[in-house]
């Protein structure tokens, strides 16, 4: 009797086993979604599209990218904060994620703790520029129009803690004086109004369509925040060279999943990332926006929680030194 006995428990926990390994296969089912906290046609949105491509010939899956723009990236980080931890709802995200805790009294997600770190992906330098109704042409001649005019200039932002409004503080720091930041709920209506000399000054990252609207002569640029003068406008001087090496916010761009996802599947979706920053054909692409992939070693959760728990305690410093109160 006890041999029959054992020889049925055998058998009854034979179909258990490919059961379990079926429940451990990721993605089983699509699509997965990337969401993104900016507009179409902002760096965010360019560069998300990109990975996702890679995301699906590695994965095998379809993947969506969502673009869910408003108060600074919270709508969109909220969301992949409080979804299932299943891996199939992401979050791109750059710099502007460790902001929150600066500008939010309840953002009701931690930039730290209610992800998963998957990997970094890419960085890109930003460009401070102007209309051309702007009277000045030099980063010099800026500063004293700036000095002169005090809070009567205005500076574009795609959202409160978006990069575009770190630089702009940045800016304000620089100059000594106020400036009116003009919120807006993305790049692109933000560059159209500085271009049409609505508002006077912007700083965008390069991985959006400044670089082409400086080259078109729509804009006026002053200084970028790269280490290195770009190739596409070499004429354009680095903020060091111009006296202003503080102002080296980058926007650094990385993937994560809610907290408490399973780490086979950070793990997994971390893989793929690494695939996507060795693909010469998106390291070409990128270029083109004056965008780099970051070394294969970054794309780890490790080094994305590094980054994302650094950033977070300098920008609060940071911010809260600039006199910024959370709302």
């Amino acid at each position: 009797m006890k041999l029959r006995a054992l020889i049925l428990a055998a058998c009854a926990a034979l179909p258990l086993a490919p059961a379990a390994r079926a429940q451990d296969v990721y993605p089983k089912r699509e699509p997965l979604t990337i969401i993104t906290p900016y507009a179409p046609g902002a760096g965010s949105d360019i560069l998300a599209r990109r990975l996702g491509e890679v995301l699906r010939e590695q994965l095998g899956q379809q993947v969506v990218v969502v673009n869910m723009p408003g108060s600074g990236g919270i709508i969109a980080a909220r969301a992949v904060a409080q979804a299932n931890p299943d891996g199939y709802k992401l979050l791109f995200h750059h710099v502007g994620l460790a902001t929150s805790l600066a500008l939010y009294k309840d953002p009701q997600f931690d930039p730290v703790k209610s992800f998963e770190p998957i990997g970094l992906f890419a960085d890109a330098p930003m460009v401070l520029a102007s209309g051309n109704h702007v009277p000045a042409t030099t980063m010099p001649q800026l500063l004293e129009w700036i000095k002169r005019n005090g809070d009567k200039v205005t500076i574009a932002s795609s959202g409160a803690g978006s990069a575009t409004h770190l630089c702009a503080l940045l800016i304000e720091k620089a100059a000594g004086t106020q400036l009116t930041v003009v919120q807006y709920r993305g790049a692109i209506p933000a560059m159209l109004d500085v271009m049409g000399g609505r508002v006077d000054l912007f700083c965008d990252v390069t991985a959006g369509t400044i670089v082409q609207n400086i080259i078109g002569k729509q804009l006026r640029p002053f200084f970028i925040t790269s280490q290195n003068r770009l190739a596409s406008i070499p004429d354009t001087p680095t903020a060091a060279e111009v006296g202003l090496p503080s102002v080296n916010v980058t926007a650094w761009y990385g993937l994560y999943a809610p907290a408490n996802t399973p780490r086979r599947i950070v793990d997994r979706l971390a893989q793929a990332v690494q695939v996507a920053t060795r693909d010469k054909a998106v390291a070409t692409s990128l270029l083109k926006m004056e965008t780099t992939l970051v070394d294969p070693s970054l794309a780890s959760p490790a080094a994305l929680k590094e980054r994302i728990s650094s950033q977070t305690q300098f920008w609060t410093s940071a911010l809260r030194d600039a006199g910024v109160v959370p709302q």
